[in-house]
Order: C-alpha cells, then structure tokens, then sequence
C-alpha cells in the first residue's frame, strides 16, 4: 500500500483557484544584502575589565562597541537605500511562507530589474561618499571608544563592504524528479501546492491588517478631538489609503469576495475627497468618518473569522 500522502487545506473554492492562480502567474523573488557589521563584541578580558567594575563575573556579562558614529548624514544614506529596496520589493510582491521569498507579477520582472539595478546604481554613490568620510569616522571612533579603538577592526576602505543582491530562485520540483522518483516528485508537487494556498491566507491576511490599519488612522484622524478641536489630519492619511488600493489592484488575487467589495466601499468612501476638504468642512468630516465606521465594523469581524488554517493530511 503506497505510503504517499496528500496534503489539502480548508479552503473555498475561490481561494483554491487563486492559488492555482499564483502559481501560474507570479515568480519567486529574493532580495539579498551585503552590509558592513558596525558593531563588535567586547574581547574577553575587554569584558572582564567592564564586569570588575561592577563587581559582576565577565563571563555572564555581553557587551559590545560601535565602531563609527551611525547617526552620521553619508552613513544614514546609505541605510536609506537599502529600506528603499525592502520596501520597493514588498511593497510590489506578496508574502511566500517559505523565508527571504515574496512573489512577484511574472510581468513586472522586467521592471523589478530596473528598479534593483537603480538601487545598486545609488548605493554605489552613496558609499563612494560615505568612503570619502571614512578617516573622519575613523578619528572620531578613535577619540570616543578610547582603549577600545581597535585599527584592525576596520577594513582598508568601504568600497565593496555594501551591495544589493537579488535572484529568482525556482519553488517548483525539480523536473527530472518526475522521471527518477515519481512518487517523491508527486509529494513535492503536493507540498508546493499547499506553499501556494497558504500563500492565499498569507496575502488575504496581510491586505485585511494594512486596511483596516489605514481605514482605523483616518477614522480616528476625523472623528477624535483634542481639548475640543478637531485632531491634527495630515494628507498621507488619505495617499496612504490610496497607495493600498493601487497596489491591491495590482496584486489582488481575488481569494476572498467579502475583502473585495470592503476595498471597494473604502475606494468609493475617499473617492474625489482632498484633505483640505477634510480640515474645512465639517459636514463633510462627519460624514467620511460615519462611513468608515462601518468599514471598520466589517474588517474587523472579518479579521476575528479568518483564523489561519491548519494543514490537514490524509492517506491516499
């Protein structure tokens, strides 16, 4: 009796399509980073030395120093490029359940390229202008870490201590399974499927949270006061909902009808709406907020009756 068994999940028809759907049409894609560590543990008797001061045994005390002041502009802009292209990256892919990999539009390949290329292109500046400042750096380490100053914990220059790597690596089995181990490759294709349906869960779960978090703030932004004025309403509350429904647009995978038209009656709520309307009519205000109020109602009911579902497996 064949020993293979069949993973299946407890999901609706629309979201075993859709994650029929991702299959087909999205790719895996990874971001990776080269950095330069900025800080170094304490050697042994750099720790014993710490601990005696407080009485306390090196051995149960972890300590470390930073090499150079991080807070400095060329530092922070290269950090700055490298939360660029984590935020690009998820901001334009959905969540994978497997770590380090989102999905991608297989037909925004072309422009995820670009865009990574772009980013490696600014890092490279921006560390070409951080090296220009290394001495100083340096010098100013020396004068606050004292007798810590280790020359040897710096490299020779800080070209090349940063880049941005990115690849597609492949989540389907390995086509010559299918010809060496069939049932192997079977109970691959079995496990890959279900990364794809949790996926479904992955993605409907993570649309649901970032709305009902924009949809929340501006609730709040309307309907609270403070010492009986209207609360301070600035316009991301209104972009960043934007934002959201053009990314949905774009990465919807149509799992879950009830999250469908909640995006549609939040996009019809803001629709034309200026923030500086908001801030001058007060009419206007109280009504957006009652309509969100709802919208809110509904996210979070939604919220309560998605819990994640549990892989159930069954002998063939």
């Amino acid at each position: 009796m064949s020993m293979i068994t069949e993973e299946t999940t407890l999901l609706s028809q629309p979201e075993l399509a859709a994650s029929h759907r991702l299959r087909r049409t999205m790719a895996a894609a990874r971001l990776g980073f080269t950095w330069l560590g900025v800080r170094k543990s304490l050697t042994s008797q750099q720790k014993n030395q710490a601990a005696h001061s407080f009485g306390a045994e090196g051995n149960y005390l972890s300590a470390g120093k930073k090499l150079f002041n991080t807070s400095h502009p060329a530092y922070k802009a290269v950090t700055a490029i490298r939360s660029q292209a984590t935020s690009y990256w998820k901001g334009s892919s959905l969540p994978f359940p497997e770590a380090g990999i989102w999905l991608i539009r297989q037909e925004a390949i072309g422009e995820f390229d670009q865009k990574m290329a772009r980013f490696r292109e600014e890092l490279a500046a921006a560390v070409a202008e951080l090296d220009q400042q290394y001495d100083e750096l340096k010098e100013a380490a020396q004068v606050r870490l004292g007798e810590l100053f280790h020359a040897g914990d710096y490299p020779a220059s800080l070209i090349g201590m940063f880049a941005i790597e990115h690849d597609y690596p492949s989540v389907e089995p390995p086509n010559y399974l299918q010809q060496l181990e069939p049932e192997l490759y079977q109970q691959e294709c079995q496990r890959v499927q279900a990364r794809f349906e949790e996926a479904v869960q992955l993605a409907e779960q993570a649309f649901i949270e970032e709305l009902s978090k924009l949809v929340e703030h501006l609730y709040e932004r309307l309907s609270g006061q403070v010492d009986g004025k209207p609360k301070i309403f600035r316009d991301t509350a209104i972009s960043n909902l934007t934002e959201f429904f053009e990314r949905f647009r774009q990465l919807n995978i149509h799992s879950n009808a009830q999250l469908d038209a909640l995006v549609d009656q939040a996009r019809e709520i803001v629709s034309g709406v200026r923030p500086h309307q908001l801030r001058e009519n007060d009419t206007l205000r109280d009504r957006i907020a009652g309509q969100l109020s709802e919208v809110r109602g509904s996210l979070d009911d939604l919220l309560v009756d998605r819990p994640r579902r549990n892989i159930l497996r069954k002998p063939r």
